[in-house]
């Protein structure tokens, strides 16, 4: 009888995931906020692998608190895995409703804010395929949500070339700078405020410089979605 309630208890929190996960992830923001070293507005989440996934579900049933996300090598549908993930242990066909709702590609239609996909191109752990990310790319495009993918040539679950590294981190801050940073009111005051900056009128430089050799501005570019970085060196 023991073993049998202890299950059941086991099954109950499972089920429960999803509420579970946006009541940590509100009392982590309640908690740097009480602190005073986070602005509501300018709060991304972001993971890799299984943070990926939590990511995911993260703005799909918590949307109002962030502005963005990142996600890495993730699993996004775990209809792909059905004999198990992480600490499930039953089958696709014993709890398809677990799988189902615990799945962020069945909420891609509820996924608002900008997500940034980056996947390595021959991902090799078994429940992160390549095509997870893909998969799910097609769908939030498919619900016209602001996303944005980024294979990693020669890449496997892990990033180990220095090229993929060093883009990785560009895509990360490049991101951030546009969905988190400038996510507020109060950074577009600011900006209007010093716009006559030196600092400011050399960016603004830039831009134009760009464009006016046949380039396109650094965040003009939300039609690229997809993004293969260089192929790396042998050597």
């Amino acid at each position: 009888m023991g073993v049998q309630a202890f299950r059941c208890e086991v099954i109950f929190v499972r089920i429960r995931y999803v509420e579970q996960l946006v009541g940590s992830a509100e009392a982590a923001v309640e908690e740097v906020i009480g602190r005073g070293v986070a602005h509501r507005s300018k709060i991304a989440i972001g993971g890799h692998s299984y943070g990926a996934f939590m990511t995911a579900n993260l703005l799909a049933h918590a949307p109002h608190l962030f502005c963005c996300g990142i996600a890495r090598s993730g699993a996004y549908n775990r209809t792909l895995t059905p004999f198990g993930f992480q600490n499930e242990d039953r089958t696709l066909w014993e709890a398809t409703s677990t799988y189902v709702e615990m799945s962020p590609f069945m909420s891609a239609n509820k996924i608002k804010k900008p997500i940034l996909l980056i996947h390595g191109e021959e991902d090799n752990n078994s429940g992160t395929l390549t095509m997870q990310s893909d998969r799910f790319f097609n769908a939030l495009k498919g619900h016209g949500a602001l996303c944005r993918l980024v294979i990693l040539p020669f890449e496997s679950h892990g990033y180990a070339a220095r090229e993929s590294v060093l883009h990785v981190l560009w895509e990360t801050d490049r991101w951030l700078q546009k969905y988190c940073v400038a996510n507020s009111s109060d950074a577009s005051e600011n900006l209007d405020a010093h716009k006559d900056d030196a600092s400011i009128g050399t960016v603004d430089a830039d831009s134009k410089a760009v464009s006016a050799a046949g380039g396109v501005p650094e965040w003009a570019d939300d039609n690229i979605d997809i993004f293969h970085s260089p192929c790396r060196s042998s050597l």
